[in-house]
């Protein structure tokens, strides 16, 4: 009962020794007490009700009963770290029992072995004890050992062997109670999705075990180990680190198995190194390293010297003793079977590389470079990526370039499988050293437009396809329905100064749910196959357009000027420099959105020439007099390009990659030019300009006041040829799909954007900071803007700065008029900053706002 209601089992137990019962049922109740605590409470504690437990068994004669208690105890005592005295006592009741009992003792001896990571071992335990469980026809007890022995089989990466036991097992738990088996059931099933590569249904999976077990009330500590494991591969290292460290608080609030704690600081490690916080992971695996030795776990161990020493790589350390400590790690996970092993080998290389010791390099990278073959996804990534560092060694530009491709192609067909535009844009970000081994082939090889092509090749790779529609999912459009009105009752609480705690507390949950549901859609578009050609670009530029894509290599900005038939390369200045120039500017601007700080705009305007210099260096210089497209890196997309001095005058436009320039230069615009008006609430102006536009744009859709609610906007917008949306927009940095623009019922959110069918055409918000974005991955970037662009938006208007709402007015209008005129969005942007006031307040407005895609 213990594995099927928990908690009723502990009430139950602590009954029977109320009861003053003989030693036999004494013995069990005392072990039903310990089994909990070992496994949801204090070890401490569940050591002291094992023992009693053995003591009373003893006194009752009964072999098979001391047996079991032996084997209880000894799994209890291996996860205190007592690995030596746990594996006696489970040698002791494999001797003690017999027949049945003497299978289910193996069982459990199989699974400490598997938490010792000896897993060979493990596998002929649960070999001897199926064949007697199934005699016996024991359930239960078969499909227990049938889920551990498909544990151990994703451990040494047999997914289809762990797959086949994982079925049978569930068909067993179907036709039995164990609610507690069968929530762990669930949760081993995501282990298996994730290993085969399917992230989103293990993110499902271990969703849906998680709501099993809190249903029970019982702690998680193994999911959340799992869970880290699939957020990392999804990118999402961050939040791997936050769910390792509050598993481990808890843990250690309730003196918890000291075998869990190490696991979950090898976790935290992993997920602090993947986060760019080098030193929280050298504490953390340090920390892991001594508990597993402590605990004589070797396996465990060794994967976490790896973690410790990749995290000493990135703190900056490199030394011959850290290229034979890595050697030797790999030497020994290769022993164990382990798939980890080539990741230690490509490390080791990696490391005699930057030492010169070109011989060493070629040793390690040629063992790596044999996984590129076969296995999941990151695995043959990271074959190819240490392939790709052979041939680099060897000066061989073309085999650089060949293993990258082979590298990336893997990853873009993993990256399909994601559904959700968030995971598709972090995933990018395993790829990002072999997108950057590519681009310094290709500058080594002095041709531009390889440089141009690889520069494209894993840019905005996110944007290339529309992310999956959300399901027709009842539960999701509840949530969103209640995200929204929980969120305009936070704002109206706010605004009379009222508490808010709860409402926020609700809130975020809601986002937690929504967010959650998204990441479980799998990806529905496969891979076209599409290849950017630099020839069919310059053909749509012709001789009038030049396009700026700039390249970051060794943290300097290279200029890829493309147009009049050609692709020339020009030297700029430091990315960290444009980074910190980029700030000054936006600090610039949202002073000078407020009346009386004009002696600001001389500073601006200075640290816009100073951009430029470090943006395009001599590039500007050979611009020539037509319209120009900018593609920056994701890292600069805060830059009001516009303020800068070769492209004040200009018909510019932005876009986050040339192929994304392309596609929205290529789009149509919809047959029935339906123009919809939104005019949000709260606005400073009222949104003065809706009314003017409403009478230059003969029967268009206004939606205002009551009418601008969320539904009704989505509604009209799906398709719509030209959409002006009033609105306060609000960014989230912390989760950038959750920015928004406000409608009278509450937030629209780019979530909210993803469920139509075709956004519209051209889409103009004239609210603030529309155009932040959240660089994540390799260059890849979250926000409104980009949200549109692959949904059919061929082309936004957009702020990336905060703006003063009255001269928002005059600017937006006089956008318009050029509209009507047949401009695009890029010209009519440009004469209407042309036609406003020369006063600082209208000069900073039109310098925040950008024009995006190509329409």
């Amino acid at each position: 009962m213990v594995f099927a209601a928990p908690n009723d089992a502990l009430a139950r137990a602590e009954g029977v020794l109320d009861a003053d019962p003989t030693p036999l049922h004494a013995s069990v109740a005392h072990q039903v007490i310990g089994i909990w605590q070992r496994d949801w409470g204090d070890m401490r504690i569940a050591l002291y009700h094992l023992r009693r437990a053995r003591d009373l068994a003893a006194r009752a004669e009964s072999a098979d009963r001391e047996a079991d208690v032996l084997a209880a105890l000894g799994v209890a005592l291996v996860h205190a770290g007592r690995t030596q005295q746990g594996l006696a006592a489970l040698e002791r009741g494999v001797a003690r029992g017999s027949g049945h009992t003497r299978a289910r003792v193996l069982f459990r001896r199989a699974y400490a072995r598997w938490v010792l990571g000896h897993h060979r071992e493990a596998l002929e335990d649960v070999r001897k004890a199926i064949p007697v469980l199934r005699q016996m026809e024991d359930v239960i007890w078969t499909a227990r050992a049938l889920t551990l022995r498909a544990t151990v089989h994703l451990a040494v990466g047999a997914v289809d062997r762990a797959d086949a036991d994982f079925t049978a097992a569930e068909a067993l738990w179907d036709t039995t109670g164990q609610e507690h088996d069968k929530a762990d059931a669930v949760e081993s099933r995501g282990l298996a999705a994730f290993r085969a590569g399917d992230i989103p249904a293990a993110l499902r999976l271990l969703d849906e075990a998680e709501e099993r077990y809190a249903k029970l009330g019982t702690p998680t500590f193994m999911l959340n180990i799992r869970r880290c494991e699939v957020l990392m591969a999804a990118g999402l290292a961050r939040e791997a680190l936050t769910e390792a460290d509050a598993a481990i608080a808890v843990l250690d609030g309730i003196g918890g198995q000291s075998t869990r704690k190490a696991e979950l600081l090898l976790a935290a490690a992993r997920a602090a190194r993947l986060a760019g916080e080098a030193h929280t992971a050298i504490a953390r695996a340090d920390m892991a390293v001594r508990l597993f030795a402590g605990q004589r776990r070797g396996w465990w161990e060794t994967h976490a010297r790896l973690v410790l020493i990749e995290a000493r790589v990135a703190a900056g350390r490199s030394s011959g003793r850290l290229v034979a400590d890595t050697a030797a790690v790999a030497e020994r996970l290769a022993s164990f079977g382990a798939p980890a092993a080539p990741e230690a080998s490509l490390l080791a290389g990696r490391i005699a590389l930057g030492l010169g010791w070109r011989a060493d390099a070629e040793r390690h990278l040629a063992v790596a470079a044999r996984s590129r073959r076969s296995g999941p996804p990151l695995a043959r990534m990271t074959g190819w990526a240490a392939q790709a560092l052979r041939a680099q060694a060897a000066g061989s530009g073309r085999g650089v370039l060949e293993a990258c491709r082979r590298g990336l192609d893997v990853l873009d067909a993993h990256r399909m499988t994601l559904g959700a535009s968030e995971l598709r844009a972090r995933a990018t970000e395993q790829g990002a050293e072999l997108a950057a081994l590519a681009q310094q082939a290709s500058l080594d090889s002095g041709s531009p437009r390889r440089l141009l092509v690889w520069s494209e090749r894993w840019r905005a790779t996110a944007l290339s396809t529309p992310p999956t529609r959300p399901p027709a999912d009842p539960e999701l459009q509840s949530n969103l329905t209640a995200f929204r009105e929980i969120a305009a009752r936070a704002e109206a609480a706010r605004m009379e100064a009222r508490p808010v705690p709860a409402l926020e507390r609700e809130q975020r949950r809601l986002e937690r749910e929504i967010r959650s549901r998204t990441l479980h859609m799998r990806g529905d578009t496969p891979g076209d196959g599409h290849r950017f050609d630099p020839g069919r670009l310059l053909e749509r530029l012709g001789d009038d357009v030049q396009l700026a894509e700039l390249a970051v290599l060794d943290g300097r900005v290279q200029v890829l000027l493309c147009g009049q038939g050609r692709v020339r390369r020009y030297e700029a200045g430091l990315l960290a420099d444009a980074e910190r120039e980029a700030e000054h500017v936006q600090a610039g601007l949202r002073r000078l959105a407020h009346p009386g700080a004009e002696g600001r705009l001389v500073v601006v305007e200075a640290a816009g020439r100073r951009l430029e210099e470090l943006l395009l260096g001599p590039a500007a210089a050979h611009l020539g007099d037509g319209p120009v497209v900018v593609v920056p890196p994701g890292r600069l997309h805060r830059v009001p390009w516009a303020l800068l001095p070769s492209l004040r005058e200009r018909v510019l436009s932005v876009s986050p990659s040339a192929s994304s320039w392309l596609r929205a230069r290529e789009t149509e615009p919809p047959p029935a030019g339906r123009h919809v008006l939104v005019r949000g609430p709260g606005l400073a102006t009222g949104g003065a300009e809706v009314p003017h536009l409403a009478g230059r744009y003969g029967g268009s859709v206004v939606l205002e006041y009551a009418d601008a609610r969320v539904p009704r906007v989505l509604e009209e917008l799906d398709g719509a040829e030209l959409a002006h949306i009033a609105a306060h927009g609000t960014f989230r940095a912390d989760s950038p799909l959750f920015s928004d623009l406000r409608m009278a019922d509450g937030p629209l959110i780019v979530h909210d954007f993803e469920r139509l069918d075709r956004s519209p055409y051209r889409i103009i918000l004239s609210c603030c900071d529309t155009a932040r974005f959240a660089s994540v991955g390799a260059d890849e970037l979250l926000g409104l803007v980009t949200a549109l662009l692959p949904l059919g938006t061929a082309g936004v208007v957009a702020s990336s700065a905060p703006v003063n709402d009255a001269a928002v007015v005059p600017l937006m209008l006089a956008l318009h008029k050029g509209l009507s005129q047949g401009l695009s969005l890029a010209q009519a942007l440009r004469d209407a900053r042309a036609a406003l006031p020369g006063d600082a307040l209208h000069q900073a407005t039109g310098w925040a706002f950008s024009a995006f895609g190509a329409a």
